[in-house]
């Protein structure tokens, strides 16, 4: 793909780099100085661009605005000891979006035009990655219809983009979380298992009900039923039931998360009982009351392993033993903070050095 096309690169003409304080990094409002632009014209990808990041010029009959024809992925970079670039599985995060492409009648992404562009943007970019502990460099790639045409169809036009945000923590404290049982986030058949923009927009609503009654996010359960647990909030979830790692087996309405597979891989490596299946709410609950669950955890690219703390259900809280004291879920962190920040093994070759 790009062995006949270059990236051309234009360079800001002062870094924004000075204005950061990386000693206090919010999670999601800074980004870097330049970002990644490609075209998809005539059944080919095109143009391929580095400028200063900015705002685009979009047209208003974009069925990206009207319905939601976006797809989008989410991975990060740490500094390495020697002030490489440490990536964790970008090729994961290339193969899940276009199956998010697929899913949306949108083109393929070749391999080789996001490895690169991704890595070329990095390495302009290099110094914004932050070395200050627990923070990182969260990479957004993303792809939008670019057709001016309101009719309902599929597009032919589209935009390929990469943006950079340094980041710290994305959960401050161990999260306080409520089972939905009325909204649902993904419906068998629908799109559930692709990281299509929709899924997310249709989650704000239910998810600041629950906030306005103190929890930071919502578990979610089955569209059908709403008798069985999938995910919780923008993450996977799992516990640890009978010393039993136990996480919702993949189905179409719940996303193959990399974090999620990155745990699983783990935990069978250290020769941990670990399930994948159906957890009911009432098994959850019935846990929760005789203390059999022990702990429970989300695992996402953000917040990489978020203990939760507290589970409410009906008019009942249900509280977790203290997060210094759970063995699964800090070891997990601790080994893919490692691995991630080049301070560890990496027994499966996740890390990719740019």
């Amino acid at each position: 793909m790009l062995a006949t096309q270059t990236i051309t690169i234009s360079r800001v003409k002062e870094s924004r780099l000075r204005e950061v304080d990386f000693a206090n990094i919010p999670f999601g409002k800074i980004y870097s100085d330049h970002m990644f632009i490609a075209d998809y014209r005539g059944g080919e990808w095109r143009n391929f661009r580095i400028i200063p990041y900015g705002y685009i010029p979009v047209s208003p009959a974009t069925p990206a605005l009207h319905y939601g024809q976006a797809i989008f992925e989410g991975m990060k970079a740490y500094r390495g000891p020697e002030g490489e670039a440490l990536v964790f599985r970008p090729h994961d995060n290339w193969m899940r979006m276009n199956i998010s492409g697929e899913r949306m009648c949108m083109p393929h992404i070749p391999e080789e035009l996001f490895m690169e562009s991704l890595s070329t943007l990095i390495d302009l970019d290099r110094a914004w990655i932050p070395s200050t502990p627990g923070a990182s460099l969260y990479i957004r790639p993303f792809m939008f219809s670019a057709d001016e045409y309101i009719g309902i169809k599929a597009s032919s036009d589209f935009t390929f983009m990469i943006i950079l945000c340094p980041v710290g923590a994305y959960y401050s404290t161990p999260v306080k979380v409520r089972i939905e049982t009325h909204y649902t986030r993904a419906i068998e058949g629908g799109t559930g298992y692709v990281k299509a923009g929709g899924n997310y927009g249709g989650a704000i609503y239910p998810a600041k009900l629950a906030q306005d009654k103190g929890y930071h996010q919502l578990i979610w359960t089955d569209g059908k039923t709403h008798e069985y647990i999938e995910e919780s909030g923008t993450m996977n979830v799992a516990f640890i039931i009978n010393d039993t790692l136990v996480t919702p087996a993949l189905t179409d309405t719940i996303l193959a998360g990399i974090t999620r597979d990155s745990v699983l891989k783990l935990a069978r490596s250290w020769g941990w009982k670990v399930e994948e299946r159906k957890i009911s709410v009432r098994e959850l609950i019935d846990g929760l009351e005789k203390g059999t669950v022990t702990e429970a955890f989300g695992m996402g690219t953000a917040a990489t392993i978020a203990p939760i703390e507290l589970i409410g259900y009906g008019e009942k809280d249900y509280i977790l033993p203290p997060v210094s004291e759970r063995k699964y879920g800090n070891r997990i962190l601790e080994e893919l903070d490692g691995i991630k920040r080049g301070l560890k093994q990496d027994p499966f070759n996740w890390v990719v050095r740019m």
